[in-house]
């Protein structure tokens, strides 16, 4: 089904019967050599038949859309996600011990248990070790929440990761991120067969790329990959601060192919976080959080200092390494914003989940990208409506930001939702993922800007394009919200090669 390794000389391949683009006319494209060579419509296509040894597809009057790009993804643990047990869907602390019961006697003796994805924000109860120890007093217990930025243990875990003292078992942020760094891990081999089960996934859902900030050493990591197997997408690699001084001394760029991945990798931008974020009541806001006030919490968490944070920017733009700024905040979007004001460099800030008035034209101003995860705006609507209540009309402004000439490029943010781009598209359309109305339709995308900007702002197939295409069985501009989030992929492909299809 993949074809040959790229790079390997293979026939051109005709493609009839395929609707260009969302609402477009009917058309036959020729492919050769990974690439678009040439377009023309149905009823005038007598110079695009089959050459002989050339291949033709009768697509039978599918949709040809550019291929869909994630840009934002933790690719490990989106991978280690699709085994770990699923907590999401429990409401307390209580519910989820119980939960953890079960599953451990499932389990082999002693076996470190991993769960993710639960939300306390709502929860009636306050999770704490003493829960978890009641189930489980000896087996490791290691519980990461759905934003990635609380890990919940047991006082087995705990020791483990070197917190045998923690008072509660509840880490966050920092401490968070280091604890779980740091928890046993499958061999190499084994996360990079799960990363490439996890590739082959995505494609059967038309992606064709993503950006992938897990927090490691991305390059390293997906050099290795390549090497053995090209992946089925191609991969944009993050750089963390740690890394920093190593891929300046390797003069890497932003943009560049690595060597040796077949041309499907590449640089990412530089990692950088300003604040936490909304469920765990860390994203910093110029406004207080209800019932912290007065506390040294009460506005959220300062992730990295605003001089501190212009340095690491001003040293990786010197170097061609754009800034990539985690900021969900207010106070945070207005402190990345001011830094790019300051360094003038090219970026992006990732989630931009809450801005004010006055910055939401900065980001076309200051000509910078907001990766935007619309699964969170219905996932956290309830969450925010309680601790952002009276701003929720400035919450994940996909609108007003699209209106004020910002630059969307929609992702998943995986494993905190899915790694699935029409859940983020019908999320962005109609703003809502159950039976209740839109949450502040002024905010809704419509369709065609929100395939847009989950094709990294390509709207059009164009002749000398990569043959980067998704193949659905449904015109996007003729489904409901539930076809989109639903919709069906007939076939992917990267680079003229299939990726995921019949082929």
């Amino acid at each position: 089904m993949t074809g040959p390794r790229p790079g390997t000389s293979r026939p051109a391949l005709v493609l009839s019967g395929v609707r260009l683009g969302a609402g477009g006319p009917v058309s036959t494209l020729r492919i050769e050599g990974g690439r678009i060579t040439a377009i023309a419509p149905a009823a005038d296509d007598g110079n695009l038949k089959a050459a002989a040894g050339e291949r033709i597809l009768d697509l039978g009057g599918r949709t040809a859309l550019p291929g869909l790009w994630d840009a934002h993804i933790h690719a490990t643990q989106w991978a280690g996600t699709r085994r770990r047990m699923d907590l999401s869907a429990f409401a307390s602390a209580r519910a989820v011990t119980d939960a953890v019961r079960t599953r451990a006697a499932e389990l082999p003796p002693a076996e470190l248990l991993v769960g993710y994805g639960f939300r306390d924000g709502l929860w009636p109860d306050v999770p704490h070790k003493r829960l978890l120890d009641a189930v489980q007093p000896d087996r490791p217990v290691a519980l990461i929440s759905g934003d990635l930025h609380t890990a919940w243990m047991n006082s087995p875990c705990l020791a483990l990761v070197g917190h045998g003292d923690h008072p509660t078992g509840v880490l966050r942020e920092h401490d968070c991120l280091a604890a779980v760094s740091t928890l046993p891990g499958v061999p190499a081999e084994v996360s990079d067969r799960w990363v490439a089960e996890a590739c082959r996934a995505a494609a059967a859902r038309g992606v064709t790329g993503f950006t992938d900030f897990e927090y490691a050493d991305n390059v390293t990591d997906w050099t290795r990959r390549s090497a053995e197997a090209p992946p089925q997408v191609r991969v944009s690699a993050a750089v963390y601060p740690e890394y920093l001084a190593q891929a300046i001394g390797r003069e890497l760029r932003t943009g560049d192919t690595l060597a040796e991945t077949e041309g499907r990798v590449r640089v990412g931008p530089l990692k950088l976080f300003t604040d936490g974020s909304l469920n765990t009541r860390t994203a910093l806001c110029h406004e207080p959080y209800p019932g912290l006030e007065g506390t040294p919490a009460a506005y959220g968490v300062e992730q990295t200092p605003y001089e501190e944070l212009v340095r690491l920017m001003r040293l990786a733009s010197s170097h061609g390494i754009e800034p990539a700024v985690h900021a969900i905040g207010d106070r945070a979007n207005t402190m990345a914003l001011d830094a790019f004001a300051t360094v003038r460099c090219r970026g992006r800030i990732e989630h931009a989940q809450l801005l004010t008035a006055a910055d939401i034209p900065r980001f076309a101003e200051l000509g910078i990208t907001a990766g935007v995860q619309p699964a969170h705006a219905t996932d956290d609507r309830d969450v925010a409506d309680r601790y952002w209540a009276g701003r929720t009309e400035r919450a994940f402004p996909y609108a007003d930001l699209l209106a004020a000439g910002a630059r969307l490029e929609l992702g998943s943010d995986a494993p905190v939702a899915p790694l699935d781009p029409w859940m983020s598209i019908a999320s962005a359309v109609s703003r809502t993922s159950d039976d209740r109305p839109s949450w502040h339709p002024e905010q809704e995308l419509p369709v065609r800007e929100a395939l847009t900007a989950a094709a990294r702002g390509r709207h059009l197939i164009r002749v000398g394009d990569d043959a980067d295409l998704a193949i659905v069985d449904t015109d996007p501009l003729e489904a409901d919200a539930h076809t989109l989030r639903d919709m069906p992929v007939h076939a992917t492909m990267l680079a003229g090669t299939w990726t995921h299809g019949p082929y």
